[in-house]
C-alpha cells in the first residue's frame, strides 16, 4: 500500500516505533527521553510541520533521527521555556 497521509494521521499506528526509539535512546543514556518529546522533534525538526508521507517513509525518520537532533531540539526547547518563565516572572514582578 502505498498511501500518502498527513504524518499525524499515521501517529497512532507508530506507538512502538516510537517507543523503540525512546528505548534506543534511553539506552544511549537520554534517560528522560519520551515518545512526546521525540515526536515533537520530528515535527519541529525533520518534517518541519504535517507533511503528507507513506508509513514507511515515516517509520524510516523516526528510526534515522540521530541523538544530536533530539538535544538540538531539547536545547531549543529549554532556551523557550527559560524565555517564557523569565517573561512570566517580569510580568508578575517577580526575580
Amino acid at each position: 500500500m502505498c498511501e500518502r497521509k498527513a504524518v499525524s494521521a499515521w501517529k497512532s499506528e507508530l506507538v512502538d516505533v516510537i517507543d523503540s526509539k525512546v528505548h534506543e535512546f534511553k539506552l544511549l543514556d537520554y534517560s528522560k527521553a519520551t515518545a512526546e518529546d521525540i515526536w515533537q522533534c520530528l515535527v519541529r525538526k525533520v518534517w518541519k510541520g504535517d507533511p503528507e508521507k507513506r508509513l514507511s517513509e515515516v517509520v524510516q525518520d523516526i528510526l534515522h533521527l540521530h541523538s544530536n537532533t533530539y538535544m538540538s531540539y531539547l536545547t531549543q526547547q529549554s532556551f523557550q521555556d527559560t524565555s517564557l518563565q523569565e517573561s512570566i516572572e517580569a510580568l508578575f514582578g517577580k526575580e
